[in-house]
């Protein structure tokens, strides 16, 4: 294949991706135009994505296609769970509930930990890269509606902060992408993930613009 991995990922999911970014839940979260509980909630359902995410992570440490993505600056079921405390106060764990689109995703993720470790890093890319990048761009957004400090609690999840480069750490991460061994079906199989994971992370954000409508 003359197309890097890297790129043919980032190409063949970009319009899921578009499609997760310009939903109109997150519009109307950035624009200011819904409260703050309505990004707590999504904190919530981050929180379950996560989860999933980070109990697979240690047993795929060692697995020759997953293993060289797990990496421990990336974690962030901790800080989640500082901004949540910080969002809802301590106890906030009783009351958190996951949507069913939440579910499913969580689901997924922990389905292709176990049976697919390339599967698993499909999901991987979109989240940890998506955080590094877009990410941002929500950080800043909700420090500045919500009044959040810079970096601070509320908006740690968004902050990396043993990634001194963000830059240069996803050039080396699209690097790993580049050298997955696998066969040229099998890396159809992980677009079609990726295309999969927007799809699920889409349906999440639908079913929050159902439970934070706009009013008219």
């Amino acid at each position: 294949m003359d197309t890097p991995f890297s790129t043919l990922i980032r190409t063949a999911s970009h319009e899921q991706h578009t499609e997760a970014e310009n939903s109109g839940f997150m519009s109307a979260l950035l624009g200011g135009r819904l409260g703050v509980d309505a990004y707590a909630r999504y904190t919530e359902q981050l929180w379950f994505v996560y989860q999933a995410l980070e109990e697979g992570a240690g047993a795929l440490r060692n697995d020759p296609v997953a293993g060289p993505f797990i990496r421990p600056e990336l974690m962030r079921t901790a800080e989640l769970e500082r901004d949540l405390t910080h969002l809802r106060g301590e106890g906030w764990q009783r009351g958190a509930a996951p949507l069913p689109s939440t579910r499913a995703y969580a689901a997924r993720v922990r389905e292709c930990a176990v049976t697919w470790p390339a599967g698993y890093v499909a999901h991987h890319y979109t989240r940890y890269l998506g955080d590094l990048s877009g990410g941002q761009i929500i950080r800043d957004r909700a420090e500045r509606t919500w009044g959040f400090a810079r970096k601070g609690d509320g908006v740690r999840f968004y902050v990396f902060e043993a990634i001194s480069n963000p830059a240069a750490f996803k050039r080396g991460y699209r690097e790993l992408l580049d050298a997955v061994d696998v066969d040229e079906l099998e890396k159809q199989r992980v677009v079609e993930e990726c295309r999969r994971a927007f799809a699920l992370n889409t349906a999440v954000f639908r079913e929050l613009g159902e439970e934070f409508p706009l009013s008219a």
